[in-house]
């Protein structure tokens, strides 16, 4: 395997976590595809393994466009054959290939339903090393150029004005579906759905590189992510953690729970109470926390899958999320890829029961997922893996110069259509700070 035979690794010490990772970044600017994992040094106790991950290069590659082909087997040979590290996503859409769903409404990105390569230049960062990995130049030559590098910000990334955002639809037709979906509630069709709407900005130009570094500066979220595949790329600033697999063990840990940032800090620790003893707010991270019992459940020893922390309160830097953290131990005639599939999508942005909420999302949504509320993340060479949820995400095309971003919230019968819609608008807040330089409320 090539993992043996031709990869170079070496350790270098960092006095300076921030310098670095600024120069990592320029670097990786100039490869195709980049993958970027960012924790931003949060400090919460999220499961973490590194600071940061940056895959350049690919010495290979599987993209998956849809077929007749089953895209979790796919994987499983590619990493199988490939023997190293991989890095890649898996779109919302490839639930078409876990469940008998389609997805017919329009695409406006058109990125492949998954992508995964093995990276040419691989550097794990932590917070006073890096560790490089490289199937090409020495370790010590790369860390001579990436030294090199100005310690300058990047150019600032161009402001539009906030008329230049549309919405694929109105806020009228938005509480107007809330009040659908609630009928469907109130029939016994689902218990919560995930509703979500798009946002998108065309023409427009615009560096994605500058816009991530402000829009990451701004969010300082744990699982950020930036991906580059051809002239089509993701900004994303996660707080929400899908799925990690350490040997045997498996972590999810879905959120359902938000309310703003207090300015001050009695003011938050009010607000951050309100959310803890919110009726709404609990019971929507209670089935969701049931739905992924269920799911890690498939691939699970029995008896293995526990609640470790319901409804924790976790700050980031626009809002406070309740989360909740469920484990379970991987049943030795199951695998990653086995894993993977029986829990995804991810349960936080379907609803319950999974099924009959995708289908209605099918039905009310007006844009196709693609890569939003799906998964960015990296395999081992062993098989463990840690993924994202995509969300507070913006997609760019470059070519077609269009820029979207999505986002939605969890409906159940207590749901208020106008909050919803105001909560829709609290998620976004960091993209429209970076895109627009809005002041926070």
């Amino acid at each position: 395997m090539k993992e043996t035979i031709d990869l170079k690794k070496q350790t270098f010490q960092i006095k300076s976590l921030t310098k670095v990772k600024q120069q990592l970044f320029r670097w990786a600017q100039s490869f195709d595809p980049v993958c970027y994992l960012d924790s931003n040094a949060y400090g919460q106790p999220l499961y973490g393994s590194y600071e940061g991950l940056l895959a350049v290069g690919q010495q290979s590659q599987s993209t998956y466009y849809f077929s007749q082909n089953d895209p979790f087997e796919q994987l499983r040979d590619f990493h199988k054959k490939s023997g190293g590290w991989l890095f890649g996503y898996l779109s919302y859409d490839l639930k078409n290939k876990t469940e008998k769903l389609h997805s017919q409404n329009p695409d406006y990105i058109q990125l492949p339903e998954m992508h995964f390569f093995q990276p040419v230049f691989l550097i794990k960062i932590f917070s006073n090393h890096v560790e490089i990995s490289s199937y090409k130049e020495s370790p010590t030559e790369l860390w001579k150029t990436i030294q090199a590098i100005p310690n300058t910000p990047l150019p600032d990334s161009p402001t539009i004005d906030p008329t230049q955002i549309k919405s694929r639809i109105s806020k009228a037709d938005y509480l107007k579906t809330v009040f659908q979906i609630k009928d469907h509630l109130l029939r016994g069709d689902i218990y919560e759905m995930n509703f979500c709407q798009e946002f998108h900005v065309a023409p427009i130009d615009l560096d994605p590189a500058s816009l991530f570094d402000k829009f990451n500066k701004i969010s300082k979220a744990p699982f950020s992510a930036f991906y580059r595949l051809n002239n089509k790329y993701l900004l994303c600033a996660s707080p929400e953690r899908f799925l990690k697999k350490e040997g045997q063990q498996l972590i999810s840990q879905p959120i359902k729970g938000t309310i703003k940032r207090g300015k001050t800090t009695s003011e938050n620790k009010k607000l951050t109470q309100q959310l803890l003893h919110s009726k709404k707010d609990r019971s929507e991270n209670v089935m969701i926390v049931d739905l992924v019992r269920n799911d890690l459940s498939r691939t699970c020893m029995p008896g293995s899958v526990q609640v470790k922390e319901l409804f924790g309160i976790y700050p980031f830097a626009q809002v406070n999320h309740l989360i909740s953290t469920v484990t379970g131990t991987l049943s030795p005639s199951a695998d990653f890829v086995d894993a993977l599939k029986n829990a995804f999508p991810m349960g936080s942005m379907t609803g319950a029961p999974k099924i009959r909420s995708m289908k209605l999302i099918e039905q009310y949504e007006q844009s196709k997922r693609g890569l939003y509320s799906g998964a960015v993340g990296y395999i081992t060479p062993t098989g463990d893996f840690d993924f994202n949820v995509v969300i507070r995400s913006m997609l760019y095309d470059d070519t077609n110069r269009y820029l979207s971003f999505q986002v939605g919230g969890a409906i159940v019968n207590d749901s208020v259509p106008a909050l919803e819609y105001e909560e829709c608008l609290l998620k976004v807040a960091g993209i429209r700070r970076a895109l627009c330089e809005e002041k926070e409320d």
